[in-house]
């Protein structure tokens, strides 16, 4: 199954999804890994990380523009600068509010870009669709890498839930 952007624009409409997979981060002097959980809904995300077996949980909510962290046991920071705060807490810039679109595999629709044989170059980011899954008939990233000059993430999304009924926890 190959990335096919015009296959995918009816995901723009998708109000809730969610996902599990691995998440590696390489910046230019340090680079981590972590499980991801990711729910997305019109209202927020809400992105889980953890190490093996759990450890180290951090959750990221972000409500409009406003981020909060909780490191768990009672330490939670917010912050109304979501990219500036998620780039000081892991030491790296990750652009957030696009990453929501680019994990289903478009472009941000308020931003230029321009397409690629994988994937597409958007603001100072190439985002290439290794591998896509068939998820409820629709294509969906399974392996994805994000980088620019100073940053690569490596996404292996493992579980998709598609719906746009709202998600009960």
């Amino acid at each position: 199954m190959r990335y096919s952007r015009a296959a995918m624009l009816h995901l723009y409409e998708l109000e809730h999804w969610s996902f599990e997979g691995r998440l590696a981060l390489t910046g230019q002097s340090d680079s981590w890994s972590a499980n991801i959980s990711w729910e997305h809904s019109p209202e927020a995300e809400k992105i889980k990380l953890s190490g093996p077996l759990g450890q180290g949980a951090v959750v990221m909510s972000l409500i409009g523009n406003v981020v909060t962290i909780d490191r768990g046991g009672g330490d939670v920071q917010s912050s109304m600068q979501p990219e500036e705060f998620i780039n000081q807490q892991l030491g790296m810039f990750v652009p957030v509010r696009s990453l929501r679109y680019w994990v289903v595999g478009l472009p941000e629709p308020r931003l230029s870009y321009k397409e690629t044989g994988g994937g597409f170059n958007q603001a100072g980011w190439l985002n290439e669709y290794k591998q896509m899954q068939s998820v409820d008939d629709s294509a969906m990233p399974h392996k994805m890498t994000v980088m620019n000059n100073q940053v690569k993430l490596k996404l292996i999304i493992d579980h998709w839930v598609l719906n746009n009924d709202a998600k009960t926890n």
